[in-house]
């Protein structure tokens, strides 16, 4: 069981699941929005798996007592979370994961999906993208579920990513999530990771960086991997021959900033209220960060005590997080130019 942390978690996690897949592992890929319930994305995903594994003869009628379980799961839960929606041909099984407490239901539903899994001589191993948006309950009901598999040294896991706050909501959803889970961060590129997956994929095609323009481009995305991506292309295009120059490079940042202004961070910026866009204005107004609360209040001419609201609700979004007590930084990197670049003048500071 993994959680993983950091930019370019999505890549990864995907990575990792086709890894698994090509080692005869079945996976269930699904990605936690904001306003779906953890349940209403499980139900759907595991008849998949289950299907898959009621193939093999051996795990035939494991896998059909597996459904049953999942069809009472569904029904007994469809009043509280009345997004599930998922068809099944059989009948529920009386008793089995069908009591309509979450956390009594999923981990009787897991364990019986993961015996299925054994039985097939396999394992069940869910990939969920975006883990910091489930709610504390339901995230606490699945932790709680892996937890009981693992004790019986069931073959079902999790490889979760999330936000850097994801850690800090799984310890609070249960104690114990501190030693169920590892918690690899994803951060940006060293200088040599980062100079290779601008130089490599371009020499495969016959195409070189100069040393400058390799220079250039990290010190624009300080490493991060989606950005590196998005200058190398933006470069790339601008070129007219290799190798491509410092100059390839500058001509291409404005091109590849308003890529990213349009898409990757404006997305983030419309789902603020105006309040909450003002407190990531003055967080921008300080730098980069992290920033003391105290600090962005004082920026905003508020209290701390006014503004933790707003800073929650922040948090709630994968906007920013708490690297320590005290303590708000960009979940998002290089957010804080862009909240410069979208809020130019002095107007976030009106009252």
């Amino acid at each position: 069981m993994v959680g993983l942390r950091g930019v370019g978690k999505t890549v990864l996690l995907e990575q990792m699941r086709n890894d698994a897949e090509a080692l005869g592992v079945h996976s269930v890929r699904l990605e936690a929005p904001e306003g779906r319930s953890l349940p209403a994305l499980l139900a759907p995903q595991v008849r998949l798996a289950l299907l898959r594994l009621s193939r093999g003869e051996r795990a035939k009628g494991m896998a059909a007592r597996a459904l049953r379980g999942l069809a009472g799961f569904a029904k007994a839960l469809k009043v509280k979370y009345s997004d599930i929606e998922v068809g099944l041909d059989l009948d529920p099984e009386p008793g089995l994961a069908d009591n309509g407490d979450l956390e009594l239901d999923l981990a009787a539903l897991l364990e019986q999906v993961a015996r299925t899994a054994r039985e097939a001589g396999t394992a069940v191993v869910m990939f969920i993208d975006e883990l910091q948006y489930v709610a504390e309950e339901q995230l606490a009901a699945l932790i709680s579920s892996l937890h009981r598999c693992t004790q019986q040294k069931l073959p079902i896991g999790v490889v979760g990513a999330g936000l850097p706050q994801l850690r800090g909501r799984a310890g609070n959803a249960k104690s114990y999530a501190e030693r169920l889970f590892d918690y690899p961060e994803i951060g940006p590129l060293s200088q040599v990771d980062a100079r290779q997956a601008l130089v490599k994929p371009a020499r495969a095609q016959g195409v070189e960086f100069t040393v400058d323009a390799v220079e250039g481009i990290i010190n624009h995305t300080k490493g991060y991997p989606y950005f590196l991506q998005e200058w190398g292309k933006h470069a790339w295009e601008v070129a007219q021959a290799s190798p491509i120059t410092a100059g390839d490079v500058q001509q291409a940042s404005a091109q590849a900033i308003g890529a990213l202004d349009e898409s990757f961070f404006r997305v983030r910026f419309d789902r603020l209220t105006p309040l909450q866009k003002r407190y990531l204005r003055a967080m921008a107004e300080l730098g980069a960060g992290p920033h003391r609360s105290g600090d962005i209040a004082e920026a905003l001419g508020r209290k701390v005590t006014a503004l933790a609201p707003v800073r929650n609700e922040l948090i709630g979004k994968g906007m920013i997080w708490s690297p320590s007590h005290g303590d708000t930084a960009f979940t998002v990197p290089l957010f804080d130019e862009f909240m410069k670049r979208i809020i130019p003048d002095d107007t976030w500071k009106e009252s």
